[in-house]
């Protein structure tokens, strides 16, 4: 095992990144700040106009049309992510970031509710990312040139709030799955890809707007979030844990020890909200610091 070196924003210019669901929010704020980096853009989503107004957006920060491509992938699909990355390695050569980012959202969604709902979170938040992961990572290792795969996960599977099951349950096993994968890359003679966990906090996207049409002030923008992550790859972070302008990193760090400690104390499960808990847990959380 060597010890893996950490992609560089001085690595991007002139490489190529492919973002799935980079049509809107995230995806596409990271996909405008890689082109600012000078990087060729390969972007993925299922929303065809959607991709269309992303390819207007970014057109200007390209260096010209050849280097940006957009295709109506649904990731859900092995197949297709295959195909996307047979037009990623065939428009560009190489790949040196993908940026698996792909999700849907749910709501309200029980352990027993139906499971159509079930299978499609599933197919697209965990294995859209796993199909990612097996269509593009053995490729990447053979440039033999520094690469990373970043896959967006959330504080909702780490700390598995209630209410929400499905989602839980596929962002957990994103988090499973790139530490997994960082953990077999480190096993590679020579290996230079790296992966990374990008955590997001409260977002402002067309994902988590319900209705809204201005920014909650306790929201971050895209924008931020694509900053942050760079700065996090930069870093060598693995975790690049997102805070937001409600809740700061010591908050976040509060609230992942007291859901670990659940187990280590034989707690009942998700605790924080259990009302036997309610009080303990404030306590703890007295004095934390705020953003």
């Amino acid at each position: 095992m060597t010890t893996q070196e950490s992609i560089a924003i001085t690595d991007l210019e002139g490489r190529a990144a492919v973002i799935t669901g980079g049509a809107k929010g995230i995806g596409l704020a990271i996909a405008a700040r890689l082109a600012s980096l000078g990087m060729k853009l390969c972007l993925a989503d299922t929303d065809a106009g959607a991709l269309e107004m992303a390819r207007e957006t970014l057109a200007p920060l390209v260096a010209g049309p050849e280097d940006l491509r957009v295709e109506v992938v649904d990731v859900s699909s092995l197949e297709e992510v295959r195909r996307l990355k047979d037009v990623a390695y065939g428009a560009f050569g190489e790949v040196a970031l993908l940026v698996n980012n792909a999700g849907i959202e749910s709501s309200g969604m029980k352990p027993w509710d139906g499971p159509e709902a079930w299978d499609r979170i599933l197919d697209v938040n965990l294995m859209g990312v796993v199909h990612g992961v097996q269509a593009f990572t053995e490729a990447m290792i053979s440039q033999d040139a520094p690469g990373a795969i970043v896959n967006v996960g959330s504080k909702e599977g780490i700390t598995t709030p209630p209410g929400n099951a499905a989602y839980s349950v596929s962002k957990a096993g994103v988090k499973v799955l790139t530490e997994q994968l960082a953990h077999e890359l480190r096993q590679i003679d020579g290996c230079r890809v790296s992966a990374h966990l990008l955590v997001p906090g409260f977002t402002f996207t067309s994902l988590t707007a319900r209705g809204r049409t201005e920014k909650p002030e306790d929201a971050w923008t895209p924008d931020q979030v694509a900053e942050f992550m760079l700065e996090g790859m930069s870093r060598g972070d693995f975790y690049i844990l997102c805070p937001d302008n409600s809740v700061s990193r010591e908050m976040d760090e509060r609230r992942i020890r007291w859901a670990a400690e659940d187990l280590i104390k034989n707690r009942p499960a998700l605790s924080r909200w259990h009302p036997d808990h309610e009080e303990p847990f404030a306590t703890y959380m007295q004095n934390v610091k705020k953003p």
